[in-house]
């Protein structure tokens, strides 16, 4: 049960390691394309056809016949990796060894939707994969195992999403082998340190200068390359919109926040303690540049 890029390496170490796969279970198609007329299916949708695997794509399982409809699998147990959708007690409760979920994060820190973009937003060093038996709650559930790993002082939301995705493939696949052998054994999370990664908000992305460089450097790294912090640049007297995909903390600057500072092919701006470097830009509807290519020819009158 699974919907975006960040579910499919599990389904394939799965049926790799010989796994029977007797449905996969994913988000409906949704519109795409320029004019939102195409129906276009998940990521998971794609592969567990290619795989020759039987898709469901149900809007909700809250139904008396959709719930019936996957206590008929028989299935042994549910993996579940960014499914997106509530499991109601029916479904938790629908298998003979439950279900079992692939979250990105060291619980009980960073319970929910986004757990990825917090992490790297509040500047933790360390983050992981988890596997956890479900339960009602919102990720509260009992701990099988885990996998940690460092975040890098520059690393993105997407590149770390890269890594956890594969790092709890591999540990899904363990989880799996241990639960068949009749040995996995399961941890209460500790009821200390609870934090949630609600899911991220549009208003939030914008950003905002004052705050100490460390924060924007964090909130810019965190939120690359989706959906993208970004602020506005003034190009011949018209603001334009503008995409941060990189960036690093630059040297200590003593002008005002906002200030904007070009050396060569860098590119500098004040924080409210510090400074950041863009490294990595991108203009609304152009291509993503590295600050050599973005100042090439340009002009910036200001930063806001």
């Amino acid at each position: 049960m699974g919907t975006p890029d960040f579910s499919v390496p599990t389904l394939t170490a799965l049926t790799a390691h010989g796994h029977e796969i007797v449905a996969c279970y994913t988000q409906p198609p949704r519109p795409a394309g320029r004019r939102g007329l195409e129906l276009t299916k998940s990521p998971v949708h794609r592969q567990a056809e290619a795989l020759g695997i039987p898709v469901q794509t149900p809007k909700s399982l809250k139904s008396e016949e959709e719930q019936a409809l996957f206590r008929e699998l028989d299935a042994d147990a549910a993996v579940v990796v960014a499914y997106g959708l509530l499991l109601p007690e029916a479904v938790l409760t629908g298998t003979r060894l439950g279900c079992y979920n692939g979250h990105a994060s060291l619980l009980p820190r960073w319970r929910g939707a986004a757990p990825i973009q917090r992490a790297i937003m509040a500047g933790d060093a360390e983050t992981g994969m988890m596997i956890m038996k479900m339960d009602k709650g919102l990720d509260t559930g009992d701990i099988a195992l885990e996998d940690r790993i460092a975040i890098g002082p520059d690393m993105t939301a997407g590149e770390l999403h890269d890594a956890l995705a594969q790092r709890g493939a591999d540990l899904m696949v363990r989880a799996m082998a241990t639960l068949e052998r009749g040995s996995l054994t399961l941890m209460t999370q500790p009821e200390e340190g609870v934090l949630y990664a609600s899911k991220i908000d549009k208003a939030e992305t914008r950003v905002d200068w004052s705050r100490p460089a460390t924060d924007v450097h964090n909130h810019i790294r965190g939120l690359s390359p989706f959906p993208g912090a970004w602020c506005e640049m003034q190009f011949g007297g018209k603001w334009e919109r503008v995409k941060l995909l990189r960036s690093r903390l630059g040297d200590a600057s003593a002008g005002e926040a906002g200030m904007l500072a070009i050396s060569g092919n860098s590119m500098s701006v004040a924080c409210g303690d510090g400074a950041v470097e863009l490294v990595t830009l991108q203009k609304a509807g152009g291509r993503t540049l590295d600050a050599a290519d973005f100042l090439r020819g340009a002009s910036i009158d200001g930063v806001r």
